[in-house]
Formats: structure tokens, C-alpha cells, sequence
């Protein structure tokens, strides 16, 4: 059998990619042929995606709609590369049936049955009006241009403006980065005095001093410590107030 079962659109998946966001597309399907076909979707990353619904029977001439939810992400793929795909289904069932009539060997290659198989690549892109870089080729997006209409001098004011965005945006984020190195520091060297304020305690407890002088003394070095960590635990505390 040569003819084809259902018109897919589009080819492929273009999800809107933000970290700690869920995303969805649409996928339509159209049936093409004078039978009622049934068909199921599957995915390379069942966890990472939702596809509602993911099986259901389409009467001759008519389309089903359906939409595909990428669960919130906690990282970003390096440049936005994404290698999950899609695998829809399909094959003739009888008139009149319904998604009931779907059973787990509906979908199988056995006796000669025709299952229609058509894949899909997921593509990850940038909000709009992003600074972030394109995935697929590196280059900033921009808006259109109306050449009929535009001057070379707008063009190139439009460049520059986008270009100080995409600046700016990597300054923000080499900032971040630094702010973030900063409070790592800092927090190491609060965990270091904690540390050894904790071992000068756990001496004092277990030395008995001989005379008052080597107790004023240990008690002067345990006070002097502390001051220094409750001022390096101040200077923390104000660096994460302006930050």
C-alpha cells in the first residue's frame, strides 16, 4: 500500500526552550484516505514529554489535533542541540470503530498489516525576541527586515541596537558568574572559621589551665576568634543584601 494514511504538520517540533518552564507545540494529523485510522505516538523520552491525546481513531477526511508538552527543565542541552524524536503510527481499522478498539497489538507488523510510520525531530528554539543565540547555526536572532521599505541606515542602526542587547546580556551573566564565585568564597571561609572555632572550643574543654594567666588567655584567643567569625558572617550577610 502506497497511499498515505495521514498528512502530519508540521515535519517537525520547534519548542520555545526556558529553563524551569514547560513548553508545548501542536501537532495536526490528517486523514487522507476513505478508512477510519487509528494511530499512537511514541517518543525517544517518555518522561521528558506529555503528548495528549496519544492514541485515537480518525474518520476519513477529518483532522485530530494534539498537543506535546515538554516537562520543565533544570538544564539547557549545550547550544540547544536536542536529539529526542517522535514515532506516530497509524493503520486502517474498521468503520465505526472507536479509541476503545486500540489494543496493545493494534500497532504490530504481523499477517502483511500496513502500520504507516513517520518520525519527527524536536527542535529546540529561543524565546522570542531573545538575545539568547539561535541553536542551529549561532547567530543572533533579529527582527526582519522589510527591504522595501527599510533603509541600509535603519538596518545597520537595528544591527547595532541588537548587538549592544546580545552585549549586555553577556556582561549580566559574567556578573552573575562572579557574584556567584564571590558568595562560594565567602561561604568557604565562614565554614573554615566555624571549624576551627570548633576545635579551639573542643581544646579549651579538654585542657585544665594551670594558672589564671593561660586561662585569661585561651579565653581572650576563643573571643578574639569569635568576633572574627560573627564579622565575617556580618560581611555575608550584607554582601547577600546587595547582591
Amino acid at each position: 500500500m502506497t497511499t498515505e494514511l495521514l498528512e502530519i504538520q508540521p515535519q517537525e517540533l520547534r519548542i520555545i526552550f526556558e529553563l524551569k518552564k514547560q513548553s508545548s507545540c501542536s501537532i495536526r494529523l490528517v486523514n487522507k484516505s476513505d478508512h477510519h485510522v487509528a494511530f499512537k505516538v511514541k517518543t525517544t523520552s517518555s518522561s521528558k514529554y506529555c503528548v495528549r491525546p496519544n492514541t485515537g481513531v480518525i474518520k476519513p477526511d477529518l483532522t485530530c489535533d494534539l498537543i506535546v508538552t515538554m516537562q520543565a527543565q533544570k538544564e539547557a542541552p549545550p547550544d540547544l542541540i536536542c536529539s529526542d524524536k517522535f514515532l506516530i503510527q497509524s493503520t486502517i481499522v474498521p468503520d465505526g470503530a472507536t479509541e476503545d478498539y486500540i489494543m496493545s497489538t493494534t500497532f504490530v507488523k504481523d499477517d502483511g498489516k500496513h502500520i504507516e510510520e513517520k518520525r519527527l525531530k524536536v527542535i529546540l528554539v529561543s524565546p522570542p525576541h531573545s538575545p539568547i543565540l539561535s541553536p542551529m547555526n549561532m547567530i543572533s536572532r533579529m527582527r526582519p527586515y522589510n527591504t522595501a521599505t527599510e533603509s541600509n541606515d535603519d538596518m545597520v542602526q537595528n544591527n547595532s541596537s541588537h548587538t549592544k542587547e546580545v552585549l549586555e546580556a553577556m556582561k549580566n551573566e559574567q556578573s552573575i558568574n562572579r557574584k556567584h564565585i564571590e558568595e562560594l568564597r565567602l561561604r568557604n571561609d565562614v565554614e573554615e572559621i566555624k571549624s576551627k572555632l570548633r576545635e579551639f572550643e573542643s581544646i579549651l574543654k579538654q585542657d585544665n589551665p594551670r594558672t589564671n594567666q593561660n586561662a585569661r588567655t585561651r579565653e581572650a584567643g576563643f573571643q578574639l576568634l569569635f568576633v572574627a567569625v560573627v564579622a565575617l558572617v556580618s560581611v555575608y550577610l550584607g554582601y547577600l543584601l546587595h547582591s
